[in-house]
């Protein structure tokens, strides 16, 4: 039985070391790819709900304001009349007086999913056909519009969304912050995709016709679902219409104050997967090679065999920092000493993500209850109640 349960573990070690060798060949087939930019350029509304004062927000703001793109505007959707984030947005609408730039401060709530919420108040003001939504913390170039709207050409394209890259800004929290998106979420993705067609969309872009919106019921369809940027893209998929996955690349402004703070933000992410994919979360153990090869060194009497595999997963997981950077294009100081650390905090929030029931967003507690929807806690209600 002891025999059986070494192999079992020497199985699960090697099989870690294999996805990530086969993750990065995926990475290194995207460094590749090609943005098509000569395309129709239909006007579109961007739709960019705001809360609060992130990480470089005027100039994350502004890269969406700056687009080589003969027609679209620009909507800011602010809830609170209170938001800090309302002067910046305010100073940039000042610094770009000839673009078509307005902002929406609405508290109305029509569901758990605050910034759902907040799309569907600036809906009202969109004036064109092709809707893009993207999350406040996310950095584009010029020629984010042309790429991400290219794919529009094909008449059953219903959405399109993007990959996103973590750029750095603060100490060692930001840092793991930015190297998990850059090389545990990146290419789980693409491992992904290797063996199905995209059905789901991120928040660092949402591209959707109108038309197709309305037929799923609007905003409101989504309005107290965690996942609302996965569950666009499916229920768009299950209409009958395509998600392409643009070629393009956002840069995703990554700050996290301290570690607390990282791990309650990655926390809701293992809980958006683990409401979406069951399966796949909690198979997910086996993209973790460096804990799956600790469990091997701790149990193999062969001490040779556990020291050579733990030292090949560790070199592995440094050069898949290697290979994200140049894949994706990531400036700064490598730091390749700090992805064995990385490895073993993704595993240990995934194995508190099995259990965890509860998600921390903008200041709010929320409960996770079935088929992903949130729901206000007791604590957060009395906190609420106090505050009125």
């Amino acid at each position: 039985m002891y025999t059986m349960l070494i192999i079992l573990v020497q199985i699960l070690a090697w099989s870690s070391i294999c996805y990530v060798l086969f993750a990065m060949w995926r990475l290194l087939r995207f460094a590749g790819r090609v943005c098509v930019v000569d395309a129709p350029t239909p006007p579109v509304t961007i739709l960019k709900p705001v809360c609060g004062l992130d990480q470089d927000l005027y100039e994350n703001l502004r890269s969406f304001c700056e687009q080589d793109y003969p027609g679209y505007q620009v909507i800011f959707g602010v809830y609170d009349e209170a938001d800090p984030a309302i002067a910046v947005i305010e100073k940039l609408m000042r610094a770009l007086p000839g673009k078509d730039l307005s902002m929406v401060i609405d508290d109305r709530l029509i569901g758990t999913n605050r910034k759902v919420s907040n799309l569907a108040n600036m809906y009202a003001s969109a004036k064109y056909e092709i809707l893009v939504i993207a999350d406040s913390d996310m950095q584009v170039g010029p020629d984010y519009l042309r790429s991400i709207v290219a794919p529009f050409r094909d008449g059953m394209v219903g959405a399109v969304t993007c990959l996103y890259t973590g750029i750095s800004r603060g100490g060692l929290a930001s840092t793991l912050g930015a190297a998990f998106i850059n090389e545990w979420f990146v290419p789980s993705v693409l491992v992904a995709l290797s063996f199905r067609e995209i059905n789901f969309c991120f928040g660092s872009t949402m591209v959707v016709r109108r038309e197709i919106l309305e037929q799923l019921g609007g905003f409101a369809r989504f309005s107290s679902l965690l996942a609302d940027d996965y569950m666009l893209g499916k229920l768009v998929s299950d209409a009958g219409y395509r998600v392409c996955l643009s070629p393009y690349v956002v840069g995703n402004v990554v700050y996290e104050p301290d570690i607390r703070r990282l791990f309650l933000h990655e926390l809701r992410w293992a809980a958006t997967i683990r409401q979406v994919q069951p399966l796949g979360y909690s198979c997910s153990f086996i993209t973790y090679c460096i804990p799956m090869s600790l469990l091997y060194f701790a149990v193999s009497p062969y001490l040779i065999d556990g020291m050579i595999t733990l030292a090949g997963a560790i070199l592995l997981r440094m050069l898949m920092h290697f290979t994200a950077r140049y894949s994706l294009g990531i400036k700064g100081r490598a730091q390749p000493w700090l992805s064995p650390l990385r490895d073993i905090l993704c595993f240990t929030i995934w194995a508190v993500g099995l259990f965890n029931r509860n998600v921390h967003w903008r200041q709010h507690t929320y409960a996770l209850k079935s088929e992903g929807r949130l729901e206000i806690t007791e604590q957060q209600k009395l906190s609420e109640d106090i505050i009125s």
